[in-house]
């Protein structure tokens, strides 16, 4: 039997499923995994979504939970099909993935949306419940990036928009 506060959660995620559903999302563009060890993912998953390229996704001063943070973040890309697969090691400072790290975590972390209105569809998402717990608005590349998260629900949804 369920707890009131379980049912509670599930019954808002049910809800807020359905909403999203609604909402006229674009397809997904990306897959991103949090990973303890960069280049021991990259072996395992090359099989799969290889050959892999690698960068650095440090970020510095991002909006984070309320404050600025900055993050050292170690990053992998392949591929499967369209879907782009982002491997990434954390390596310093606060974010959504030091969460997912310190959580005892490892695996599916985030979905990306590619948009044309990052902040149009944050607020459409905060409508629905959503949080937006990082992000930023960059200059060079000119971009904007925002992580949504959702009570109950352990994968973040990421809106990226390219100038």
């Amino acid at each position: 039997m369920a707890t009131p506060m379980a049912t509670s959660v599930a019954a808002g995620v049910r809800t807020t499923a359905a909403s999203l559903k609604d909402l006229g999302l674009p397809a997904a563009d990306q897959v991103g995994m949090v990973v303890r060890d960069l280049d021991a993912s990259i072996a395992l998953y090359d099989p799969l979504f290889g050959p892999f390229h690698r960068m650095d996704g440090s970020v510095a001063a991002a909006d984070y939970r309320g404050g600025v943070a900055d993050v050292g973040l170690d990053l992998a890309f392949g591929r499967s099909g369209d879907l782009e697969i982002e491997l990434i090691q954390w390596t310093s400072g606060h974010s959504p993935h030091s969460e997912f790290i310190e959580k005892g975590r490892e695996g599916m972390h985030h979905i990306r949306f590619r948009v044309d209105d990052c902040d149009g569809w944050v607020r459409k998402l905060e409508a629905l419940g959503y949080e937006r717990v990082w992000g930023k608005h960059l200059e060079q590349p000119k971009a904007v990036f925002a992580y949504m998260e959702r009570p109950g629900d352990p994968v973040l949804i990421e809106f990226l928009e390219m100038a």
